[in-house]
């Protein structure tokens, strides 16, 4: 009986050590756990864009969910507010007019406010982009744009929401920007796979971008990584590098373009009081003063300029008269590269699809061929909308206004111009460009593609949700914990009692 002794002694031994070494592995496995397994819950993220342009401002609201895509937002449009009366550059003229801007703009704010669920305000980043209209009056006026700006900065940092800053981008980031909005809306950049997970389309092709606004018209589109030179910039979305050439054209907008086309038309004439206008419809005519067609950088201001002197335009319906005027405010002979598009201005071959937008869009729109078309068909469209009459085109386009119908008619001649002449589009490469006003129910335009290139540098909000709530975290550790403070003092107990 006494040889089983020792034996029954090393089994308690053993089987204390064990639950000693079970006891400390579950408390360490408890704490890994509770560490590691958590899931992330991830906020809604929000971002405000104002875009503030020639003829008018919109802001834009942007939310998207914050477990980014390398780094970068699957941002979506959440509404957006037109600004009622004019652009910016419009101010500090009338102080009455002044006021109706910011009460035109506190409209705007308090729709933001609601659509952005009130504990996001002060982490939601705002942002102000101003485009051509602004770099013409810094030009023309660098401290009264520079008085705006501030004034604008002084209003929107008292708003609930993270200012970060108002400022005119250039012509180039507006054109890329608007290129990745394109891209982006049409899923080129990434699209959802079976498994509810974003990736990168096989084979995917990007599309060029064309937007013509009221002073300023940009160009955008992807290219061969190893061309560079000052219009071609390089950019980051998704984790994937791509080589953009972009180039805008600087009075070259349907607004500004106009007024170098009635300049010309004036200096034709020798009578103001009766100065045939080409591009205008027959039977139509219209008195404006030399300041609508003058007080601006993108036209020569001529001797003896009186701002208030009156032109008496009479519309003749001359498509070809009018085409001829229009291509004289463009210069395609000086080119110093292997190809130019227009002004010296270098440009490689337009290549794959294009989305033309905007004024584009609102053009082809008038002629009823938004959309694709080809290039004689197009052209054929821009024949018959001159050769109309005034009361026919009122007829026939009656949900355009007066005061932009009238401008149609030079507006077609120049898209074309820009597009065959300029841009060199031939007969094949026409039939890739498609006029579109939106994709997907969003609208076209630089912001959104500011909005999806900021959202790499804005943060997440983030919260780990561990896999055990923490009363039941807190008994297990200290359950584990009690069981190896008993083991260890069970095995103390046992090492005295050997040693007597």
């Amino acid at each position: 009986m006494a040889s089983k002794r020792p034996v029954g002694y090393k089994c308690r031994i053993a089987a204390v050590l064990l639950l000693l070494l079970a006891s400390i592995a579950a408390l360490v496995a408890v704490a890994v756990i509770q560490d590691t397994w958590g899931t992330k819950e991830y906020t809604m993220e929000y971002g405000i864009v104002i875009d503030s342009g020639s003829s008018r401002s919109n802001v834009y609201v942007y939310e998207w969910p914050g477990e980014k895509e390398n780094d970068t937002g699957v941002v979506t449009e959440k509404t957006n507010c037109r600004v009622a009366g004019d652009g910016i550059s419009e101010m500090k003229v009338d102080p009455e007019k002044d006021a109706k801007s910011w009460e035109a703009f506190n409209i705007c704010m308090e729709e933001v406010k609601k659509a952005i669920p009130v504990e996001k305000h002060r982490t939601t980043p705002l942002f102000l982009g101003a485009t051509a209209g602004m770099r013409l009056l810094h030009e023309r006026d660098e401290q009264k744009s520079n008085e705006i700006l501030a004034s604008l900065r002084e209003y929107l940092s008292y708003l609930p929401f993270d200012f970060k800053n108002a400022s005119i981008i250039s012509g180039e980031e507006e054109g890329l920007y608007g290129w990745v909005t394109v891209n982006y809306l049409m899923g080129n950049f990434l699209e959802k796979h079976i498994l509810n997970k974003y990736i990168r389309p096989s084979g995917a092709q990007t599309v060029g971008s064309m937007d013509l606004g009221g002073a300023s018209t940009q160009i955008a589109f992807a290219v061969q990584e190893d061309l560079q030179g000052p219009d071609y910039m390089p950019v980051k979305l998704y984790g994937y590098p791509y080589n953009v050439y972009t180039h805008s054209f600087l009075c070259y907008g349907k607004n500004e373009a106009e007024k170098r086309v009635l300049d010309k038309v004036v200096q034709q004439s020798s009578d103001p009081s009766r100065i045939v206008n080409p591009c205008y419809p027959e039977g139509f005519n219209i008195t404006l003063k030399a300041s609508a067609i003058y007080d601006t950088e993108c036209t020569k201001t001529p001797q003896n300029y009186d701002p208030d002197q009156e032109f008496f335009f009479v519309g003749v319906a001359d498509s070809d008269g009018c085409g001829n005027i229009v291509k004289s405010i463009f210069d395609f002979k000086t080119c110093s590269s292997s190809q130019c598009s227009f002004n010296g201005v270098e440009q490689p071959p337009v290549t794959g699809a294009f989305m033309a937008y905007a004024g584009f869009f609102y053009t082809a729109r008038a002629l009823l061929v938004n959309g694709t078309s080809d290039l004689n068909q197009f052209n054929a469209s821009v024949t018959k909308f001159c050769h109309s009459h005034w009361k026919v085109l009122r007829a026939e386009k009656h949900w355009i206004s007066d005061r932009y119908l009238r401008t149609y008619c030079y507006a077609a001649h120049y898209v074309f111009t820009l597009l065959a002449d300029g841009y060199k589009f031939d007969e094949e490469t026409w039939k890739n460009i498609n006029f579109e006003k939106q994709v997907k129910d969003t609208s076209i335009g630089w912001s959104l593609g500011y909005m999806l290139s900021m959202s790499n540098m804005i943060p997440s909000e983030v919260k780990t949700i561990p896999p055990m709530a923490n009363p039941v975290f807190a008994g297990l550790v200290f359950l584990f914990s009690a069981l190896t403070i008993v083991t260890v003092i069970f095995i103390f107990i046992f090492l005295v009692r050997t040693c007597y």
